[in-house]
């Protein structure tokens, strides 16, 4: 029997994706990477937010960390339709290791400067883009199309489930170890699934898919590439909607979190800043079981729109409320419908996509989603350095209602 036999079985199976054994394999172990990452950032942001107390720098943190994916989302996905998706990966957990470690030693010698936060921001947002395609190819590649929803949906729960357990872990860690030592074990946490993908008998592209590997990445391929795109309506409208949410508000509410919980009473990274950090992720996670669970939640196009205008919405109401219950309960409702439009996107863009150009398809979703989250930082921080941080993010989340408007009037056109 072939690798590919052991597929799970037909797509209406609730989580079906785990039916696959490498796949259940590689959810576990992701799952622990991503939570290193979300404990290098709960530790980050705090000390950044200790030593200079500037939205200005919390918002270019986001630009830095993002700014990556904006230039190089649609390259490194040319990089996956060529290469071995594995040791693309493997050069992305090497980076995340390097910047942890770096963090951890700037940490104990007390020597950051603002420079430093920048670039190992920035480094870590060379990782992310870096491995963004290949990992969506890696799955793609185990599972097939059948089960890529479920999926998608899966890698999720994993992703904001680790931003949940994160906090909470880099809080204690901080308050047991410190923040340096924190981060260099946190360095520790990134190996298991580096080691793991020498094993791992995918490589992310599927049998029958050698012309993939043949492409090379140029200016005349990308603009090849947007045409191929435009021929696909639905495509372009979670290209847009994906690009909007993450302009206007994209994680930037996250960076300014402590100011949030200062807002509320909390005066140091205790339990109420731990669980108003990881209050999105539960939501998320919350989100995710029901869209595996309940197929009645499962949308097209149209429901991501919507999901995405409701989520604007709550996201303007968070920054003005003063009850820190109610801002717990808003985030977490946040992260409800955000898990809703990113996954329902992500699956319409990847299935979509013509085989032969999935990956730099996938980069140029990238490019959107997450590329953009860099000009958050600018609408969200940098804007709430001169008008405050809750009336900035108010009025960003204002204008991805507005714009979700506009794709919907346009859907139903």
């Amino acid at each position: 029997m072939s690798v590919r036999a052991s597929a799970a079985p037909a797509a209406a199976t609730k989580f079906g994706a785990l039916y696959h054994r490498d796949y259940r394999h590689y959810f576990l172990l992701a799952l622990v990477g991503m939570t290193a990452e979300s404990i290098e950032h709960v530790a980050s942001y705090w000390v950044i937010y200790e030593s200079f107390h500037s939205p200005t720098l919390a918002g270019f943190a986001v630009i830095s960390h993002w700014v990556p994916y904006l230039i190089f989302s649609v390259y490194t996905g040319a990089l996956a339709d060529r290469f071995d998706c594995r040791r693309l990966i493997q050069v992305s957990q090497g980076l995340l290791m390097l910047a942890s470690l770096a963090w951890g030693v700037l940490f104990l010698t007390g020597t950051l400067r603002a420079w430093h936060a920048g670039a190992l921001l920035m480094v870590h947002g060379v990782a992310g883009a870096i491995a963004s395609p290949p990992i969506q190819l890696i799955v793609h590649d185990i599972l097939g199309a059948e089960h890529l929803p479920s999926a998608i949906r899966l890698n999720a729960i994993s992703r904001y489930f680790s931003m949940l357990v994160g906090p909470a872990l880099g809080v204690g860690l901080m308050r047991v170890l410190g923040p340096g030592v924190a981060l260099l074990v946190n360095v520790l946490l990134y190996l298991p699934l580096t080691l793991f993908l020498f094993r791992l008998p995918y490589t992310g592209h599927g049998a029958g898919d050698g012309a993939r590997r043949a492409s090379r990445f140029s200016f005349g391929e990308a603009r090849r590439l947007l045409s191929e795109v435009r021929s696909e309506p639905r495509i372009i409208r979670m290209i847009v909607l994906a690009g909007a949410t993450s302009l206007f508000v994209g994680t930037a509410f996250q960076a300014q979190m402590p100011e949030f919980a200062h807002h509320h009473g909390s005066e140091e990274a205790d339990v109420r800043y731990s669980v108003l950090f990881g209050a999105n992720a539960a939501g998320a996670v919350i989100g995710a079981v029901l869209l595996e669970s309940v197929r009645v939640f499962q949308g097209g196009a149209r429901t991501a729109i919507v999901c995405a205008a409701i989520w604007g919405i709550v996201m303007g109401i968070f920054p003005l409320v003063d009850s820190y219950a109610a801002a717990v309960t808003l985030l977490m409702l946040a992260g409800v419908f955000n898990i809703a439009f990113t996954s329902m996107a992500q699956a319409i863009v990847q299935i979509l996509a013509p085989p032969v150009l999935r990956g730099r398809v996938v980069g140029l979703f990238n490019t959107s989603m997450m590329g953009l989250r860099a000009g958050s930082g600018v609408t969200v921080g940098v804007l709430g350095a001169a008008i405050g941080v809750e009336l900035s993010l108010a009025l960003s989340a204002g204008a991805v209602v507005l714009v979700a408007l506009a794709l919907l009037m346009a859907d139903v056109r």
